[in-house]
């Protein structure tokens, strides 16, 4: 039995109103998503901006209700939660927002930020609760001694650390990573990536991954889903999508990942017109007005997101007649010498400098 199962989710958003209060027009932000996420598992949910996926991360966890669908966590219906067993589920399922500025009470301190968890759930006595945040902080690569400064006191990063330490402290089974690390440098993006996977491996932790940026996918997923236009048109294994993608949207993302090296084959994917509206989804294929391929098929009837016997799902009327996809990802992605010393090199970096105390990539505590 699957930790999550989501089955035909819709969430339809009211965008114009009659004089009466009746709603007349919607954008159709996702519109019948099924997937499944193993205990231990990373799922990435990935698509351009706008094609439902942090939409569909909020409708797991109950941040906003589904107009139809089934959600399932641990074989219950989540859908028929009250409120305190949704409260109880919480404990359970948690998220880490895109900006580390946002979730961040600024009045509150880092003490009392990862304190109020413990409180609500009641998981720790009280006398015990200054313990586990001095152990929470240490678990993400933080010193103990900054549980008494205030969120503007960190860098973005640090930051991002204080937020995984909050999802942490009520010991969940599933968390949600709605890109966690876009809105950092991309040196750091590494260390915060790092991180999540050594605590998944220690924790046994399940991730929902929302990510645009496919290179990060690869990095930490198990399995994709590709989104487009409030559906799923492909999903499968991360090597096996990246080795032999099936949907020409698939193919077009993951020919646009940017190469270090100048002298890399590839055969670059550019898109043609504008990404239709979800407010008026075009009939058939969502992705027919884009496609190179699209036939007359592809334009009335909306096709079925199938399986083959290793589990690769694809979404597309013409899989099969499409041409080998070996040009798409580049036959050499090898670094060039140079950068391959400075990634390294950066890999041994701490997040800033160690007198400013702050952890590596592989969470242990910064020296002060």
């Amino acid at each position: 039995m699957a930790l999550l199962e989501a089955k035909d989710l819709v969430k339809h958003f009211p965008a114009a109103r009659n004089l009466f209060g009746r709603p007349t027009a919607f954008v159709r932000a996702v519109d019948g998503v099924s997937f499944a996420v193993e205990a231990g598992e990373t799922l990435a949910i990935v698509g351009e901006s706008g094609c439902g996926k942090s939409t569909v991360s909020r409708l797991v966890l109950r941040l906003i209700e589904p107009d139809s669908g089934q959600i399932r966590f641990e074989g219950k219906d989540l859908l028929a939660f009250g409120s305190d067993a949704l409260r109880a589920f919480r404990r359970h399922a948690q998220i880490i927002f895109q900006d580390p500025y946002a979730p961040l009470n600024p009045r509150m301190t880092v003490g009392q930020i990862l304190t109020e968890p413990l409180g609500l759930h009641d998981l720790v006595p009280a006398p015990r609760r200054r313990q586990r945040v001095e152990e929470l902080l240490r678990l993400v690569g933080l010193e103990p001694r900054f549980a008494r400064r205030y969120p503007h006191e960190f860098s973005g990063g640090q930051r991002q650390r204080i937020a995984i330490a909050r999802a942490l402290a009520v010991e969940p089974k599933l968390i949600i990573c709605d890109e966690p690390v876009s809105a950092l440098d991309v040196s750091i993006r590494s260390q915060i990536l790092n991180l999540l996977r050594d605590l998944q491996d220690r924790l046994s932790l399940a991730y929902i991954f929302v990510s645009h940026d496919l290179a990060v996918v690869k990095h930490i997923a198990g399995r994709v889903a590709v989104m487009n236009l409030g559906r799923i048109v492909e999903t499968a294994d991360t090597q096996s999508l990246f080795a032999a993608p099936r949907h020409p949207y698939t193919r077009a993302l993951l020919s646009a990942i940017p190469v270090p090296k100048p002298a890399a084959r590839r055969s670059r994917i550019l898109l043609q017109g504008e990404m239709p509206s979800a407010l008026h989804p075009p009939t058939g294929c969502s992705f027919h007005p884009r496609c190179a391929y699209a036939a007359s098929r592809c334009r009335v009837e909306a096709p079925q997101l199938l399986a083959d016997g290793a589990g690769h799902a694809t979404a597309c009327h013409r899989t099969a007649e499409l041409p080998d996809a070996g040009g798409v990802v580049p036959l050499d992605g090898a670094l060039s010498p140079t950068l391959e010393k400075l990634v390294a090199a950066f890999g041994r970096t701490a997040e800033g400098s160690a007198k400013c105390g702050v952890g590596t990539g592989d969470t242990r505590p910064a020296k002060g």
